[in-house]
C-alpha cells in the first residue's frame, strides 16, 4: 500500500501576515496563488506571540489585530508544538545566536525557523533580512547539528515567480 501523500506545506512569517492585513496586492496575490496550486500555509506559535504582542503593546496594534482575527478567513492556520518541541527550539536557537548566524537581538527568528522544522514544513516564507541573508550552508550544518529538519527562508516575490 503506498503512503498517503503529504500535503505540500509553507509557513508563513510575521511580516507577511503584517502585508496581509495591511490588504498589499502582493501578498494576496501570493496568498491566493499559492493556495490555489494546493499548499497550505501554515502559521508558527511564535509568529501568533508577535502578533498578539504587538496587539497590546505595539504601535501597530490594529494590524496585528487584523491579522489575528483574518487568518482563518484566509485560510492560513496556526500550528502548535509539543512540549518537548519548546526545549529544542531554545537549545536550536541558543545555538545560532553563539554561531553569529543570527543578531542577538533576533532570538524569535530562530525559533520561527526551529518551529517550522519540527513542523517539517520546508520553506519559510518571510521579509525578514536576518533570515534571509542565513549562509545557506552554516544553517544546514546546524540544523544537522540539532537533527532537525532543514528549513529554508525565501522571500516570496521569487517564490511567486517560480510558480508563474
Amino acid at each position: 500500500m503506498a503512503a498517503p501523500l503529504q500535503k505540500k506545506q509553507l509557513a508563513l512569517d510575521t511580516n507577511i501576515l503584517f502585508d496581509l492585513a495591511q490588504n498589499l496586492n502582493a501578498a494576496h496575490d501570493f496568498r491566493e496563488t499559492f493556495l490555489k496550486a494546493g499548499y497550505l500555509l501554515r502559521v508558527p506559535p511564535t509568529v501568533v506571540q508577535e502578533l498578539v504582542f504587538e496587539a497590546d503593546h505595539g504601535d501597530d496594534a490594529d494590524v496585528a489585530i487584523y491579522a489575528l482575527t483574518s487568518m482563518l478567513s484566509w485560510k492560513i492556520t496556526p500550528f502548535d508544538l509539543a512540549a518537548v518541541g519548546h526545549g529544542l527550539t531554545d537549545a536550536f536557537t541558543r545555538k545560532l545566536l553563539r554561531k553569529g548566524l543570527l543578531p542577538e537581538g533576533e532570538y524569535n527568528d530562530g525559533l520561527i525557523l526551529a518551529e517550522t522544522s519540527l513542523a517539517a514544513i520546508p520553506v519559510l516564507v518571510t521579509a525578514d533580512k536576518h533570515l534571509l541573508d542565513l549562509d545557506e550552508t552554516f544553517l544546514s550544518l546546524t540544523f544537522d547539528e540539532c537533527d532537525l529538519f532543514h528549513v529554508r527562508p525565501c522571500h516570496p516575490k521569487p517564490l511567486l515567480r517560480a510558480m508563474r
